[in-house]
């Protein structure tokens, strides 16, 4: 049986390597000699625990007040990402982490460059800032339908070219480095869903009314083209995973997986960041000795 740290390594992309998403299995759920009983069980408890080390460790991360935490989901649709969002993170203090979801760009974003409005919501220190979508939309939906271009208005741009492609991974890899030397930690989460289970998920929300409302023809339309994001997919997890901006390539179909994954990751993340807690100084000892006195005097 794998332990703990190997399960992560596992599905990491390591910096300089050619993706092959065919490598990793979108319906991965662990060790095969263990009955899947278990194994949901096991992950249910990783969960709960994690989630509960994760509250802890973000209120170090606020104290210490030395780094933010950037993590970023990208995925076809209805892969889960908002309920991973939300399941991971349900135990955080609402003040310590805010969520971002990034749609088709607006005028004034297209009046800028590519990353300003998501500079714009990057987290400050000591807390968490959590993309759902993100400028990674640039080399993904932007590539499979490079005619969105024009509309940059963009000197000299030529999407048909691959120096084009090649200098917005460079963009986006400078961008990244620029975060993490200045206190942004980065973690990025593909969550890897299988055209099947995609379909599964897209008939689930068609035969239930309640569910309605998350269907989108746009969505049953971007299905079509499929390959073609797998092949963006690979290409960008392939150009921009870096040991210090990591891609984890996630196992999807199966989201009590996806889930003890992404919160087992997050809190080996800010693990290794080194937090501590702020250091009391004798006048702050002082001080808080002297209001135990001053309350203790007001119960007699």
């Amino acid at each position: 049986m794998q332990d703990y740290q190997e399960i992560i390594d596992n599905f990491r992309v390591p910096a300089n390597k050619k993706v092959r998403l065919k490598d990793f299995d979108p319906a991965w759920e662990g060790d095969g000699d263990i009955p899947k009983s278990q194994r949901k069980e096991l992950a249910e408890k990783i969960l709960t625990q994690d989630v509960s080390a994760l509250a802890e460790a973000q209120e170090m991360l606020y104290a210490d007040d030395s780094w933010a935490l950037l993590v970023i989901f990208q995925a076809m649709d209805a892969a889960g990402k908002d309920s991973t969002i939300k399941h991971v993170m349900s135990g955080v203090n609402p003040q310590g982490v805010q969520v971002y979801s990034f749609k088709h760009p607006s005028a004034e974003e297209l009046d800028h460059d590519f990353l300003w409005r998501c500079t714009k919501a990057l987290p400050e220190r000591g807390r968490i800032g959590i993309f759902n979508r993100s400028y990674y939309e640039e080399v993904l939906i932007v590539k499979v339908h490079p005619e969105l271009v024009a509309a940059q208005h963009i000197p000299g741009a030529d999407p048909d070219s691959q120096k084009f492609w090649e200098h917005r991974y460079e963009d986006i890899v400078n961008f990244e480095r620029h975060l993490t030397r200045n206190g942004t930690a980065i973690v990025k989460f593909f969550l890897h869903v299988s055209k099947a289970k995609q379909r599964e998920r897209f008939l689930e929300r068609i035969e239930n009314p309640q569910k309605h409302w998350k269907f989108s023809a746009a969505d049953m339309k971007e299905r079509d083209y499929w390959d073609q994001y797998m092949d963006a997919y690979e290409e960008c997890l392939s150009q921009t995973s870096g040991k210090s901006a990591p891609w984890y390539v996630i196992p999807a179909d199966h989201k009590w997986v996806s889930r003890a994954l992404v919160a087992a990751i997050l809190c080996d993340t800010i693990k290794s960041l080194g937090l501590k807690w702020p250091k009391v100084t004798e006048e702050q000892k002082a001080a808080i000795q002297a209001a135990k006195r001053q309350l203790e005097g007001e119960g007699k």
